[in-house]
């Protein structure tokens, strides 16, 4: 697409005839994700654990115009992924985008004290889950000629924070299967990336936001100083999901506000001006 035939560059960030699966999407990220893809043109499937949390946002869709799909699943489990996948198929007949945003982290702990189940939980859901999840739409979309996979991984797959181990090890998985996917399928006209948010006002996150103490250490290490809100996060997917990122793939966007080690305090050693 060019300016020069008379097209708009805006144009390829719309999103009309698409169809996107986003899992979370009953919530936080995935919920304002969904929206925004609605908002752009897309109909949209949710897939979360709670129908009932969905069906508001398909709501919401609906009543911007859109068609919506909700499907209550488990994606740790593959048979359930399998569910989405043909459910999200029979109604749409198509998957354009895919946005990996199921995510959990059940623990707050020292690597000394974690065990097998918490291991199996958080890898099961935050990377295993995106795997197959890629793997079943991947086939779509090859089939098809192409198609944007979005992977919401996380700052701590970049940077581990300390009792957050496993998560950080999972979003770290999720940032090399971005590359491996991008690797791979390039040559079907499949992009891959990531997009990798520091703190976000999410329920997930609320042991980092809802202490004053972590709250305000957070935030003194933040160029931007404050936490993001889950809407801070649309752009780059609306970006990522449509053809305003044409060349772009095996990338990850870090959506972290500047957040730097001790940003601030290094300010604070720099002479200022009287």
């Amino acid at each position: 697409m060019s300016a020069e035939r008379g097209e708009s560059f805006l144009d390829r960030f719309r999103l009309g005839g698409k169809v996107a699966l986003v899992t979370g999407g009953s919530r936080g990220i995935g919920r304002s994700i969904a929206l925004g893809l609605a908002e752009a043109g897309a109909d949209v499937a949710l897939a979360s654990r709670k129908l009932p949390d969905l069906e508001a946002v398909a709501q919401e869709i609906t009543s911007k115009g859109r068609k919506a799909l909700p499907v209550a699943a488990n994606v740790r489990h593959l048979p359930e992924i399998d569910s989405v996948v043909e459910k999200t198929m029979s109604e749409f007949g198509r998957i354009d985008v895919l946005v990996n945003n199921a995510g959990t982290n059940v623990v707050f702990d020292s690597v000394f004290n974690l065990d097998e189940k918490v291991w199996d939980v958080i890898i099961g859901l935050n990377l295993k889950a995106c795997f197959f999840l890629s793997q079943a739409v991947g086939q779509i979309m090859r089939d098809k000629g192409g198609g944007s996979i979005i992977n919401i991984a996380s700052e701590e797959g970049i940077r581990p924070g300390i009792g957050r181990g496993i998560y950080a090890i999972s979003k770290a998985g999720v940032i090399m299967l971005t590359q491996v996917l991008a690797q791979e399928w390039g040559q079907y006209g499949i992009r891959a990336n990531a997009i990798a948010p520091a703190v976000v006002k999410t329920r997930l996150s609320a042991a980092l936001w809802s202490d004053p103490v972590i709250r305000a250490r957070t935030e003194d290490n933040t160029a931007l100083g404050r936490i993001a809100e889950p809407e801070e996060m649309v752009g780059a997917a609306l970006f990522l999901a449509s053809d305003a990122s044409s060349y772009m793939t095996g990338q990850t966007l870090a959506l972290n506000g500047g957040h730097y080690a001790s940003v601030k305090t290094l300010l604070s050693t720099i002479p200022q001006k009287e």
